[in-house]
């Protein structure tokens, strides 16, 4: 969102991988279990009953789940300073329900804490994982891409560059970002001088007149496929890009972050 926006994301088949001996395989985490010692971190709480929160946490085996934190609010409560956003936890809970019951977390230490822009930055990842991850949906490599990013924006790394690569990797492991190397209706190498749409379901094919969708150049659609942000013209058109297809994603629902970002700081 700061150049203006933080200005406040045919193949050759692979050959077959070899099968693992079950002791390397990825337990599937169960729901009714009883869970400790999760990474986590706090995306959102708000108040329950008299004393206790709710609370939306994204855990890395996990994904986002809820859980009630009983008598967080109480003064004496060992949970009462430590469930705040951006400060990695270790938690544990038990339940079935989808609202399960927090046991205890406990911080963990080892990141800088987000300030100004970076502040608000880190509020609206936390409204877009709400907001586009179903609960109980475990998402590993988008947990430490958030962990990753977090710490980008606390040293001071430009926001806009963090914000587009996050974007973009939230809706590859959601499974809805198509490759933006090649057309979609002819498999063709997407041209740098060439102009395209990107449909949200489908992914890039050339411009035409009769389009109402924005059109990119190609050059910056190779340029987010490889993560390579140096270009200004890169930098604005990626940002008009992701604001389309979070858009698309999100049905038309607004995020609430963003537009304070852009009201405080034209970012």
């Amino acid at each position: 969102m700061p150049t203006n926006e933080a200005d406040l994301s045919v193949a050759v088949a692979a050959p077959a991988a070899l099968p693992q001996p079950p002791s390397a395989r990825r337990r599937v985490p169960q729901r009714g279990e009883r869970v400790s010692g999760q990474p986590a971190f706090v995306l959102h709480s708000y108040p329950y009953k008299e004393t206790s929160l709710i609370v939306d946490m994204f855990t890395r085996d996990f994904g986002r789940v809820g859980l009630v934190a009983k008598g967080a609010k109480r003064p004496l409560s060992k949970l009462r300073g430590v469930l705040q956003t951006f400060q990695p936890l270790q938690a544990g809970w038990s339940g079935k329900s989808e609202l399960r019951t927090l046991i205890d977390a406990e911080w963990v230490g080892g990141m800088l804490p987000l300030e100004k822009t970076a502040l608000l930055c880190g509020f609206y990842l936390n409204e877009l994982l709400v907001k586009l991850i179903a609960r109980d949906d475990p998402h590993p490599a988008l947990f430490d891409h958030y962990v990753s990013t977090l710490n980008q924006l606390a040293h001071n790394e430009p926001a806009p560059i963090v914000l587009r690569k996050f974007e973009r990797a939230l809706l590859k492991e959601t499974g809805v970002a198509a490759d933006l190397t090649r057309c979609t209706s002819t498999r063709a190498q997407v041209e740098p001088d060439g102009e395209y749409v990107v449909d949200p379901e489908r992914g890039a094919r050339p411009a035409r007149e009769s389009d109402s969708w924005p059109a990119f150049s190609g050059r910056t659609l190779l340029d987010m496929e490889r993560e390579d942000y140096s270009d200004p013209v890169t930098q604005a058109q990626s940002k008009a890009l992701m604001r389309f297809l979070l858009a698309h994603q999100l049905g038309g629902s607004p995020l609430n972050t963003r537009q304070i970002l852009i009201d405080l700081m034209q970012l």
